[in-house]
C-alpha cells in the first residue's frame, strides 16, 4: 500500500509499504478513507520534536472501515464504519479508567502513545496511508453513525476534541473572556469551544489574513501581531484587565514578530529566542522555503502570561518536546495564575462530540479547506508547512 513515511527531518516521502496484520487478538485493521496533515507532523520534519524513527508512516487523524478484528475485538465487526482517536488506550488500566487516556500506562508508561509519532510515544506506525493497524481496538475506534459523514469525523479525530480539551482545562465560564493564541485548525476549535463553554468575547492572535478571518467569522476579535502589538491590543480591549482566560493553540514551532509595534519590545531578547530554537530542535534540515522550526519556541507562553489577568486560567494545548524548558514561571507565580496542560484524552470527548454534530448543533467540516489524493501528500505537506493562503486543514483520501 502507499503511505506517507518519515526518513529523517526534512525527508518524508510517499512509499510502497507492506500492508498491516492483524498481530495480536486485541488488533483489528482498518480501511482509511480519509486522513489529514496536522501541525503535529510538521514538528518531526521541521525537527522540532525528536525521536521518530525512519521508517515510521506519519498521521494520527483519520477515518475508516473495519476490515478485519482480532478475537478479543467484540464490540466491533468487519464493515463499520469508524474514527480513529489520535492518542491510544488501552482501556482497563487506573490512567485509562478514570478518563486520562492519554496517559495510557499499558502502552506507554509515564507518556502518551499516539500514531506516527516518536519512539517515547511508542513508535506506532500512523494512519497517513491506505490501511491502518489499530491496537486494542475495542478502545481506540469508535463506531459513527450514518448521520456524521467522512468529513465531520475526520474532524473529531484529533483538532475538534483537543481544542475541546483546552478549554476543559482553562475552565472557561459564562461570561468569561478568553484569548486564543494561534487561529491555525485547532486554534478554530479553540474559539468555538471557548463559546460552547460560555465565554462571551474571545480575542484571537494570529499573522495570517486567512487564518485570522476564518477566525472572525467564528465570531471572535482578531489581532494581527504583524500590525499591532498583541499585548497592548488585549490590553484595550479588556479595559487594562486582560482576558480571564487563555488557550495557547501555538505550541513549539511559534513565530516572533518581525514588523509592527511588537517587533520593537524587548522583554525576551532575539538571542534567548535563538538559543531555544538550537536547544528545541538541534537537527534542523530547511530546504528552500519548507521546514524551517518556528524561531520563537516561547513566544505563545510569554504572550500568555504577559496578557492574561491576575489570578486567571492558561491552558496549553500546544505541543512541547520534552526538550522546551522555557516558560516564564516567575512572572506567573508573581500574577497568581493557574496553568494547566497536557495531550488531549480523545477518546473521553470523541463520544461526545459525535452526539453534537450528528444532531446538528455543530459541523466540523467548514475548517476543511484543502482535499488532496494521498499520491499528492508531499505537495500538501509543503504547502501547508508554509501556511500558504488557504492551506488552513489538509484531508488525504487514501484512496483516491
Amino acid at each position: 500500500m502507499k503511505a506517507v513515511v518519515f526518513h529523517g527531518v526534512g525527508d518524508i516521502r510517499l512509499d510502497e509499504v507492506p500492508d498491516p496484520q492483524v498481530q495480536e487478538p486485541t488488533d483489528a485493521v482498518v480501511r482509511l478513507t480519509a486522513s489529514a496533515i496536522c501541525g503535529t507532523d510538521l514538528h518531526f520534519v521541521r525537527g522540532t520534536m525528536a525521536g521518530v524513527k525512519p521508517g515510521t508512516i506519519l498521521g494520527h487523524e483519520a477515518v475508516g472501515v473495519v476490515e478485519e478484528v482480532g478475537d478479543e475485538v467484540r464490540n466491533l465487526v468487519p464493515g463499520q464504519r469508524v474514527v480513529i482517536p489520535s492518542t491510544l488506550g488501552c482501556g482497563f488500566c487506573s490512567y485509562c479508567r478514570a478518563g486520562y487516556f492519554a496517559q495510557c500506562d499499558t502502552l506507554v508508561p509515564g507518556g502518551t502513545a499516539f500514531y506516527g509519532g516518536p519512539e517515547a510515544a511508542g513508535a506506532i506506525d500512523g494512519l497517513q496511508a491506505e490501511k491502518a493497524r489499530v491496537p486494542y481496538a475495542h478502545v481506540n475506534l469508535v463506531a459513527l453513525p450514518d448521520e456524521v459523514n467522512d468529513d465531520q469525523a475526520l474532524l473529531i479525530s484529533d483538532i475538534y476534541p483537543t481544542a475541546y480539551f483546552g478549554a476543559k482545562l482553562a475552565e472557561i465560564g459564562d461570561g468569561d473572556v478568553v484569548a486564543v493564541f494561534g487561529c491555525g485548525p485547532v486554534g478554530i476549535f479553540a474559539i468555538l469551544s471557548a463559546f460552547q463553554e460560555g465565554a462571551t468575547r474571545v480575542l484571537a492572535v494570529d499573522r495570517h489574513p486567512d487564518r485570522l478571518e476564518m477566525a472572525r467569522r467564528q465570531g471572535a476579535e482578531v489581532i494581527d501581531f504583524s500590525r499591532e502589538d498583541p499585548i497592548d491590543a488585549i490590553s484595550t480591549l479588556t479595559g487594562g484587565i486582560g482576558p480571564d482566560r487563555v488557550i495557547d493553540a501555538v505550541g513549539v514551532d511559534a513565530e516572533r514578530p518581525h514588523e509592527g509595534p511588537a517587533a520593537g519590545r524587548s522583554e525576551t531578547p532575539a538571542e534567548q529566542f535563538d538559543a531555544e530554537q538550537q536547544q528545541v530542535a538541534p537537527e534542523q534540515n530547511p530546504q528552500g522555503d519548507s521546514w524551517h522550526p518556528g524561531d520563537a519556541p516561547s513566544m505563545a507562553l510569554r504572550w500568555a502570561v504577559r496578557s492574561v489577568a491576575k489570578a486567571g486560567t492558561i491552558a496549553i494545548i500546544g505541543v512541547y518536546p520534552p526538550e522546551h524548558e522555557f516558560f516564564p514561571i516567575g512572572e506567573a507565580m508573581q500574577k497568581n495564575l493557574t496553568v494547566k496542560m497536557g495531550n488531549c484524552n480523545h477518546r473521553r470527548y470523541i463520544p461526545e462530540l459525535i452526539g453534537m454534530v450528528r444532531s446538528g448543533k455543530v459541523d466540523p467540516s467548514r475548517v476543511l479547506t484543502q482535499v488532496e489524493a494521498v499520491t499528492s501528500a508531499i505537495d500538501a505537506y509543503e504547502a501547508f508547512d508554509q501556511r500558504q493562503p488557504g492551506w488552513m486543514k489538509v484531508e488525504l483520501e487514501p484512496t483516491a
